[in-house]
């Protein structure tokens, strides 16, 4: 079955042992247009918490602090995070402490804290940080700029991965990292205005995506792919109704590392296409290849089943891309070259299998742009 959209995996899940050990964030990321020149520009907001049981009166920030590690002390704080990707990028964070959030936590969900907030139809906000702040609080971990975005949220499509994110699986914390993409495609209506300059977001072209990360660490490595700005190469024609989604890692399951693995799904012109391991009987596998050259980093991901196969290549240029930042729940942070970027480009190449693999039909060759995408794996900062 495809495009299950479940709004209670969106649900604020910092409850239990994750309250004191653990994450839950929900991200957006687009594309906008420039009001006066109708250039694009790739965007992200995202609202992350963490630790709420360990909340003080002041946002608790340890980003691999020695003394604070040795103190025993972990962070707590909601951090909204807004960046840019493109030549110009960044990142910018704003921390409040949990004690000043409002958060409801079941379904549908929302979260504020001043004048920004966040939900499953609307989010709006704003963050500033001035040069001499970026300077003098390297814990914030941030760029200096202004931005501030007000939008509406559609979630037109989902990635409902499946019974490893069902409420028995999050009740018992049985993976370290889980996922759930609500909106793999999305349709966003506003506005962004970044350091003074305004783009618009419009359905027809923002080429949105909005998901949620929650756990207790992250995955190494760390992948993530997905656009729905695909052109057919055979037809020529835009595919107004798909869209492909790629995550996943090294999953952990009661702290037992799996073999490299990722899940999948592409919504190709009302059908769905799914790779997912956790569902043994499609006979789902996944081989992947993640490297940097001097000027790029490169994705190839091969994904079968018994009845289909998808081999995406992908890649963006790393002039365009951030490290971005995040602080486990432990307070290490261990990802220090986490390549983020919403301006990749590639293809795609969907094919029909028969007689369990030894027969393949080209379904369809498409040209995938703007594509969020994602790698990195455990180092020790440069």
């Amino acid at each position: 079955m495809a495009n299950i959209h479940d709004i209670t995996r969106d649900r604020w899940m910092l409850y239990g042992p994750l309250a004191r050990k653990g994450y839950d964030w929900w991200w957006h990321s687009m594309t906008a247009e420039n009001a006066e020149t109708g250039e694009q520009k790739a965007f992200y907001v995202e609202f992350f918490t963490c630790n709420p049981a360990l909340a003080e009166d002041e946002p608790v920030i340890v980003w691999n602090d020695p003394e604070a590690q040795k103190a025993g002390r972990r962070p707590s704080y909601l951090m909204v995070n807004a960046g840019f990707w493109g030549e110009e990028h960044g990142q910018l964070h704003r921390f409040f402490s949990l004690k000043d959030v409002q958060i409801h936590a079941t379904a549908p969900y929302s979260i504020q804290a001043a004048d920004c907030r966040c939900s499953e139809v609307h989010t709006e906000g704003s963050i500033r940080v001035t040069p001499e702040e970026a300077a003098a609080h390297p814990e914030w971990m941030s760029d200096a700029g202004e931005i501030r975005w007000k939008f509406d949220i559609r979630k037109e499509i989902a990635f409902h991965v499946g019974y490893g994110a069902s409420k028995i699986f999050r009740a018992i914390n049985a993976f370290e990292m889980f996922w759930h993409a609500e909106g793999m495609k999305s349709a966003f209506t506003g506005e962004i205005v970044l350091n003074g300059v305004r783009y618009i977001l419009r359905p027809e072209t923002c080429n949105g995506y909005s998901d949620k990360n929650w756990g207790g660490d992250f995955t190494s490595p760390w992948v993530w792919l997905s656009s729905n700005n695909l052109t057919s190469m055979i037809t020529g024609k835009k595919l107004e109704n798909s869209v492909f989604n790629i995550g996943g890692g090294r999953p952990k399951v009661f702290f037992w590392a799996l073999n490299r693995k990722l899940l999948g799904e592409f919504y190709y012109e009302g059908k769905d296409y799914e790779f997912n391991f956790s569902k043994f009987w499609t006979l789902s596998r996944t081989k992947f290849d993640c490297w940097e050259t001097d000027d790029e980093i490169h994705w190839h991901v091969l994904q079968t089943t018994r009845n289909s196969k998808l081999d995406t290549q992908i890649r963006c240029f790393k002039k365009d891309m951030l490290n971005i930042k995040y602080e486990a729940p432990t307070g290490y942070k261990k990802h220090n070259r986490l390549w983020n970027g919403g301006t990749g480009t590639g293809t795609l190449k969907l094919y029909k299998r028969s007689l369990f693999g030894r027969k393949e039909k080209l379904i369809d060759e498409v040209y995938a742009e703007g594509i969020g995408c994602e790698y990195g794996e455990y180092c020790d900062p440069e």
